[in-house]
């Protein structure tokens, strides 16, 4: 599907585009995703119907925009959290010639490396909804649409978005990039993982991880979710007390949920940090991020997955 002739052939009509390769109908959804009485309950809605000025993108796009809806597919929105930390991948899968004011015709398109190529992925903006809630991600601003309709065209390319529910952030790392993927197992981690967690984010390489768990997103009391996906967003080493500590940033996709044990939002190691410090690195704020020791992280996470443009 070309893009450009479709949404001038919309245009001259003053039609809104309809996807016929991947329509506003429960076989893009996928028989086993809901119960089907759920299924029929489904409705199909534009961004210009839910909201009186949608917009694409507002104050450029940052992982804060996403937030995981009914879809389990945090090892997609791990990765595309850390794609939205590094500009130059970024701007290739979200091209900048669309959005909701000038020449808008309900079209939009979106960049994949697929099978050693990039693949242009064409979609209408008809987003499925349950009972009045997004049944894909929600928009944390609520009139900002870039995560639901990219997620709509990672849906579409895997065929349904059931196809989206389950996967690995390796996969997705390297869908956003055309780069080359490497994990580590953090059971029997390499005895250089923090010089190798300070070298990827100095390297502006993607980052994820992972924890293990046979029951999916099921919370701990210390914060951390079983069987679920996360964004590694920064490392780096800080001045503790009278000695050094590797901490880690990670983010939860939800959009909410986070570490409770040392270095997270309101614990007092942060008291025995040096103020100019503490103010660049430290946020209180329920967001779904949060800081932890090398240590905690090497507990409590199963696999790191990070991703390069060149090996």
């Amino acid at each position: 599907q070309d893009f450009s002739l479709l949404r001038a052939s919309c245009l001259s009509q003053g039609l809104l585009f309809e996807d016929a390769t991947f329509p506003a109908h429960v076989s893009s959804i996928g028989p086993n995703l809901l119960p089907e009485d759920k299924l029929w309950r489904i409705q199909w809605k534009r961004p210009t119907e839910l909201q009186r000025n949608p917009q694409l993108i507002m104050d450029g796009v940052s992982r804060f925009d996403i937030m995981q809806g009914e879809i389990g597919n945090c090892w997609m929105l791990a990765a595309l959290g850390s794609l939205t930390l590094q500009k130059r991948f970024l701007e290739n899968v979200l091209p900048k010639d669309q959005g909701f004011q000038d020449d808008y015709a309900g079209i939009f398109h979106f960049r994949f490396w697929h099978f050693g190529d990039w693949v242009d992925v064409v979609i209408d903006d008809r987003l499925p909804l349950l009972n009045g809630r997004y049944l894909s991600v929600h928009p944390r601003t609520s009139n900002e649409f870039w995560p639901s309709l990219l997620e709509k065209a990672y849906a579409k390319l895997w065929g349904s978005y059931q196809n989206l529910h389950g996967g690995y952030i390796s996969n997705a790392l390297v869908d956003f990039t055309g780069g080359v993927q490497v994990q580590f197992s953090l059971k029997d981690p390499p005895s250089d993982l923090q010089k190798i967690l300070k070298a990827a984010d100095r390297s502006q390489c993607l980052m994820g991880c992972s924890t293990s768990g046979q029951l999916r997103n099921i919370e701990l009391r210390n914060g951390i979710v079983q069987g679920h996906a996360y964004t590694v967003t920064g490392a780096t080493k800080i001045r503790y007390k009278n000695g050094w500590v590797y901490i880690i940033r990670i983010w939860n996709p939800w959009g909410h949920g986070e570490w409770k044990g040392p270095w997270s939002d309101e614990s007092p190691e942060w008291d025995h940090v040096e103020p100019k410090y503490k103010e660049v690195l430290y946020r209180e704020k329920n967001d779904g991020e949060f800081w932890m020791s090398c240590e905690n992280f090497q507990e409590h996470f199963s696999w790191l997955y990070i991703c390069n443009s060149t090996p």
